[in-house]
């Protein structure tokens, strides 16, 4: 499939950030107000901010390219197996907003060829907006970010967003990881790997991740200057799903592989890859991840 140019790399950025302003102007609306809390089929929260969130992004797609595919959180997928493919998670980090913690963030990701090439984590409360175009450095707002470099474990700090999301084999290896680092914190979410990529956190590692909470994040922390990675060490793509394991130093997230490897997490095992869009959902075993 060909690259795409400069001047068309740089309409599809724009037309990201039109997608942020749009979900964060519904998100605004409901935070830290009384909204009723629904839960799924698979218990998950979700609220009226998730739902008409990615509404918006979904009318705003359809109204401005109708060829492109869309995948979202909340709404399913169309035209999944389009040459140009939007990733959506309206809320990635339902909990938080749902407390009024202003630690979740909106994702968008536009994958071409089933590759992400744009992806944006965006904190519709704080205004912060990174965004991430393949080829190209991670900004935050009008600047530029970049990963810190940090070679040893015993310094890293690391993020998940909790144990919860683990299986039990996964999480006897990310415990293992736990003991080599300086510290870990946790209930973060997207916001963590955003931090990664501005040069505050050194590991960020995660279970039970679909397509939408993983698409985004590789443009945003690849153009950062960091890694981001399966359990296996291999490339993320729209079909990629389960354990994700970024690093700010490339150095540091083969040491970090490494520990989690010492026995293979039971998660991890198949190297097969799923088709794109059949994502296993919640593979590790723990319950799924709509945070």
């Amino acid at each position: 499939m060909p690259a795409l140019d400069a001047a068309r790399l740089d309409s599809l950025v724009r037309f990201a950030h039109r997608l942020a302003d749009a979900s964060g102007e519904v998100i605004r609306r409901y935070y830290r107000r009384p909204i009723a809390v629904a839960s799924k089929a698979d218990e998950s929260p979700v609220t009226i901010a998730d739902r008409e969130a990615e509404t918006a992004l979904r009318r705003l797609i359809e109204a401005t390219y109708p060829d492109h595919g869309i995948v979202g959180e909340e709404h399913g997928e169309a035209r999944s197996d389009a040459e140009f493919v939007w990733v959506l998670d309206p809320i990635d980090g339902t909990r938080s907003f749902i407390a009024g913690k202003p630690l979740f963030g909106t994702l968008i990701a536009l994958c071409h060829g089933g590759i992400p090439v744009i992806g944006v984590i965006d904190q519709p409360v704080s205004g912060e907006r990174w965004l991430g175009c393949r080829g190209r450095a991670t900004m935050l707002g009008d600047r530029p970010v970049a990963s810190r470099a940090c070679v040893r474990l015993a310094d890293a700090v690391l993020f998940t967003t909790g144990h919860e999301w683990y299986g039990a084999r996964e999480l006897e290896a990310f415990k293992r990881l736990e003991a080599r680092v300086r510290m870990t914190q946790y209930s973060a979410d997207c916001y963590a790997f955003a931090l990664l990529a501005s040069g505050f956190v050194d590991l960020a590692g995660e279970c039970s991740m679909d397509n939408h909470d993983i698409a985004a994040l590789v443009p945003v922390v690849e153009g950062a200057g960091g890694v981001i990675t399966d359990w296996r060490g291999r490339s993320l793509d729209l079909g990629s799903g389960g354990c994700v394991l970024a690093a700010g130093d490339p150095a540091l997230h083969e040491k970090a592989l490494a520990v989690l490897h010492e026995q293979a997490p039971a998660g991890c095992r198949e190297p097969a890859r799923p088709p794109i869009i059949a994502v296993e959902r919640g593979r590790s075993g723990a319950a799924r991840r709509n945070r």
